[in-house]
């Protein structure tokens, strides 16, 4: 039986400090907010298209997000041709847009609205890893669609979300009382605490570690033949809890036929002794993902910043550098 353990209690129930929320310094904030609110209110393929809008509009401006993306792709996937990485870093702006009216659809849509454009496969696994008592890792990575996954999931079965809180308290606040409404339970991914008592409570975890992690315990992990830094710490959190790891990726759909989210069976002999062997089978799953749909992978993160001075700077300004950076620093996948 699912019950919620009580650190996320308090801090759900915790009152709010609205004299600091409501400070003019939020206040861009909030009319942001009411503006995503408001976007909730129009037809669906209205929504999507006044995201994909906004994407096409962030692509043309100078920003460094237009950099990092394309460093990436060329990085990544070498394979493609110069006319189709410019086609590719078209269509991930386009994709970010949407994501932004993603969020307001994640955030404010009523359950039964968000169930007629989405579909979930793999929910027996969910039940046949809880029904062993240990709790259920959900394990994902940063895909475009991702809040949205995240809530279809939350419809389904109730589920502890593992994220990075912002510093933006106002938007700290909306975003942890929206998931906690709509059957999400909000962690910050520093709290190891709960995450760690939510499985041993036989609940499940929603966790995507698959960003740059440069703290202590961090190795380099091949991902797409380049050495990144890697957070290895799902295979100790699966070995003190026992917990079930199923990988699990949403992908938005053609047009506006909605979304679809594929949880897959529980990882067999995970974790290994070897963490970083681990991780390479989980980059191997998000390798496959970013080819189905390569246009919905966050290529603005910085993936590959190095872990010290002396690693090679992939996102300096010459390219010719980062790609023989990348030859010589390649990594073989583990065995």
């Amino acid at each position: 039986m699912y019950t919620r353990t009580a650190s996320i209690d308090a801090a759900v129930a915790r009152p709010p400090h609205w004299g600091r929320l409501l400070s003019p310094r939020y206040w861009p904030t909030w009319a942001g907010l009411g503006v995503l609110r408001l976007l909730t209110l129009l037809p669906f393929r209205l929504q999507l298209a006044i995201g994909a809008s906004l994407g096409a509009l962030l692509r043309r401006l100078p920003v460094r997000f237009v950099r990092i993306a394309r460093r990436n792709i060329e990085l990544c996937l070498p394979e493609l041709d110069p006319a189709q990485r410019r086609r590719l870093l078209d269509r991930h702006f386009t994709s970010l847009g949407i994501a932004l009216a993603e969020i307001a659809m994640a955030w404010w849509w009523p359950t039964e609205r968000l169930k007629t454009i989405s579909s979930m496969e793999g929910m027996e696994h969910i039940r046949a890893a809880l029904e062993r008592g240990r709790g259920a890792i959900l394990l994902t990575a940063h895909f475009t669609p991702l809040e949205i996954g995240g809530r279809i999931v939350a419809a389904a079965t109730p589920v502890n979300i593992i994220y990075r809180p912002s510093k933006n308290q106002a938007l700290a606040h909306v975003l942890s009382r929206c998931r906690s409404r709509n059957g999400g339970r909000a962690i910050p991914r520093d709290d190891i605490r709960s995450m760690i008592s939510a499985l041993k409570n036989n609940e499940v975890v929603w966790y995507a570690p698959d960003q740059s992690y440069r703290k202590k315990g961090a190795q380099r992990v091949s991902l797409f033949g380049i050495p990144a830094p890697t957070n290895t710490a799902t295979s100790r959190i699966a070995r003190m809890t026992g917990a079930a790891v199923l990988p699990y990726f949403v992908e938005r759909l053609p047009g506006s036929a909605g979304y679809r989210v594929v949880i897959q069976p529980a990882l067999e002999n995970f974790p290994s002794e070897c963490p970083c062997a681990d991780a390479e089978r989980f980059h191997r799953l998000i390798e496959a993902q970013v080819r189905a749909v390569p246009d919905q992978y966050l290529w603005i993160h910085r993936r590959f910043k190095g872990m010290t001075a002396a690693d090679p700077d992939y996102y300096g300004r010459d390219l010719a550098a980062a790609l023989a950076a990348r030859q010589a620093s390649a990594v073989s996948p583990v065995a």
